[in-house]
């Protein structure tokens, strides 16, 4: 192992695969004519999330997914990154086995959670790190399936965001 990677913290180096990364577009059906159309990628889920003000899209690729995400109403934080940056790269996620153990660890070593506990996302419990403390990147994290979030954020079992009333 080298110098900088003994220097990451291990809770760090625990982290699972990628999950996904965000990209921030203006229309999803425009945007598809590229991801899918042009570079050939499926389409996988293409879903409102009312609770975000956002319609998302997965595309999956190599183990990974590519997800779009468009802004449904001007006043979010989508939407005005959109508006100050433009279309692009948003944010990264990562899988965690314990989301709720994985945020106490991180705030603990001092970095700022947007989310101080899990929330539903589209594929399961999420929580969102600030970028002041990822150098400058948005980072969100996804527990795995199974894991214990999801019990208590889904105990009827899984139901997508946009079917939660």
């Amino acid at each position: 192992m080298s110098e900088a990677a003994r220097r990451v913290p291990e809770h760090v180096r625990r982290i699972g695969r990628i999950h996904h990364i965000a990209v921030i577009v203006r229309d999803i059906e425009a945007s598809l004519g590229f991801y899918r159309d042009a570079l050939g990628l499926e389409v996988g889920a293409v879903q409102p999330i009312p609770s975000d003000r956002v319609v998302i899209a997965f595309l999956p690729v190599g183990g990974v997914k590519v997800e779009l995400v468009a802004p449904t109403d001007d006043t979010t934080g989508v939407a005005r990154f959109l508006a100050s940056r433009g279309e692009g790269f948003h944010h990264v996620c990562f899988e965690v086995d314990d989301i709720t153990a994985a945020l106490t660890r991180l705030a603990i070593d001092g970095i700022e959670l947007i989310d101080s506990a899990p929330r539903p996302g589209a594929e399961g419990p999420v929580a969102f790190l600030h970028p002041r403390s990822c150098h400058g990147v948005l980072v969100e994290l996804i527990e795995a399936p199974g894991g214990p979030a999801w019990a208590s954020l889904y105990p009827r079992g899984f139901v997508a965001p946009d079917a939660i009333r």
